[in-house]
């Protein structure tokens, strides 16, 4: 397969790229454990690449954004990560952190060099350590092909935003080492986007402006709380708590899609919650509104799966690290409650969700769309901070659900519901909503 090089890459994404000055370490002609030809084969990869190392770090712009782009070279042997490797990757991530820049890394690499041993292994708790003390700045990472090893399990799966190129082998195992007969389709960028593990897939041809956009969004802080949007349904109070609820379930009524694409000029979206899970019923991302980056977390109207509260947590944590200012959207009937949620820790997702937004360093400002379903729903309000659209309700749980419980006659559910007190207007006066939001006025 051809593969573009290290330095087209770079060509193609940025401008005024500068290579790193970095010392070059002492080696043994023929590597740290006296590998018998290795001195051969880097005479041969030097040639045939015109580099002296498998990652070229440097600095350049990216857009407008200036940022440190680390970037593997596949025809040096294979893009393998050895002392070397270690060495610029460090000092890559310290002129981040020195310079407040944000870290892109393109990857392409087997794994560990074979010919450095242990040597070559211990080079990723370098890699982990240097790139952890660099959580002060944005990290995006580039799954070109093939990604594999401990290329993976560190640059590429630890970064905050992943990408990958379409088709791309993305895997722990690289092809040579994997298990008989396992599928090759389990090693790709695609299968990894379906498990959680990847954010988006996108072409080269995509890829400088998908950079530059998330980049622009991930280097914007500002400690200015969002707006609540405005109402984009019906602006008629309900009469009563069961016209509240029929409201709220009414098919015509807005969804989070709606409202997000009404709110932000553009926006990027993350998707799953790194772990193997994906919810399509949770929208997660950041956004672009007049001149500044808000991060988003919204249900759309099904029942939240632990995916979906793990995915909406983690987007917190990333804009709590990184100043940006969170809004989230309520819409569900409650968490998923079947045996594969409780399997899948149901209980722990909406807990680590509850506590990113209790421990946030940012203002997060909560709109209430759509149905407000318990604790499914608490956990992606923020306290003091939430507004109701006038085809909301928020409650303890369904009035169905409080029939049930209080062994009630399912006649009696829409009077059940008026006594719950989940109206907008019910929720204002009892303190857990600001106001009811009137229409958007923002075109």
């Amino acid at each position: 397969m051809s593969r573009p090089s290290a330095r087209a890459v770079i060509k193609e994404i940025t401008t005024g790229f500068e290579d790193l000055d970095v010392p070059r370490s002492e080696e043994p002609d023929d590597g740290p454990i006296g590998w018998p030809g290795y001195r051969s084969a880097r005479e041969t990869a030097e040639e045939r690449t015109g580099e002296s190392e498998s990652v070229l770090c440097g600095t350049a712009k990216i857009g407008d954004v200036e940022a440190v782009v680390i970037a593997f070279e596949f025809g040096f042997l294979g893009g393998s990560i050895g002392r070397r490797t270690g060495d610029r990757v460090e000092a890559a991530f310290a002129r981040a952190v020195e310079s407040r820049l944000p870290v892109v890394s393109l990857i392409a690499t087997g794994g560990s060099r074979m010919q450095h041993g242990m040597l070559a292994l211990s080079q990723l708790q370098r890699i982990a350590r240097a790139a952890a003390g660099a959580r002060s700045v944005p990290q995006i990472s580039v799954l070109r092909d093939p990604t594999t090893g401990g290329g993976w399990a560190t640059l590429g799966a630890s970064a905050d935003v992943v990408l990958a190129l379409p088709g791309a082998q993305v895997g722990f195992a690289g092809s040579r080492v994997r298990p008989a007969g396992a599928s090759a389709e389990a090693y790709t960028a695609e299968a990894k986007l379906a498990w959680g593990q990847v954010d988006q897939i996108v072409t080269p041809a995509e890829l400088p402006s998908t950079l530059e956009r998330w980049l622009r969004l991930l280097t914007s802080p500002t400690t200015e709380a969002a707006e609540p949007p405005g109402a984009l349904g019906s602006t008629d109070l309900p009469e009563n708590g069961w016209d509240a609820v029929q409201a709220a379930r009414s098919a015509e009524r807005p969804r989070a899609a709606e409202y997000l694409d009404a709110y932000f000029d553009w926006r990027e979206e993350v998707s799953g919650d790194r772990c193997g899970g994906v919810d399509s019923g949770v929208s997660c991302g950041f956004g672009w509104r007049s001149g500044r980056a808000i991060a988003y977390a919204a249900q759309g109207g099904t029942a939240t799966l632990p995916a979906g509260f793990r995915t909406a947590a983690r987007l917190v944590w990333l804009a709590s690290r990184l100043g940006i200012p969170v809004l989230t959207l309520v819409d569900t009937p409650g968490a998923a409650n079947d045996e594969a949620a409780e399997r899948a820790g149901a209980g722990a997702a909406i807990a680590e969700l509850f506590e990113a937004v209790a421990s946030a360093a940012v203002p997060i400002t909560t709109l209430v769309i759509g149905e407000g379903g318990s604790g499914g729903a608490l956990a992606f309000a923020a306290p003091g901070s939430t507004w109701v659209a006038p085809d909301a309700y928020f409650s303890v749980t369904s009035p169905e659900a409080a029939a049930a419980i209080l062994k009630l006659p399912a006649d009696e559910i829409p009077a059940l519901a008026d006594r719950l007190r989940l109206r907008p207007q019910d929720l204002v006066d009892l303190g857990i909503a600001r106001s009811v939001v009137r229409p958007a006025d923002r075109v």
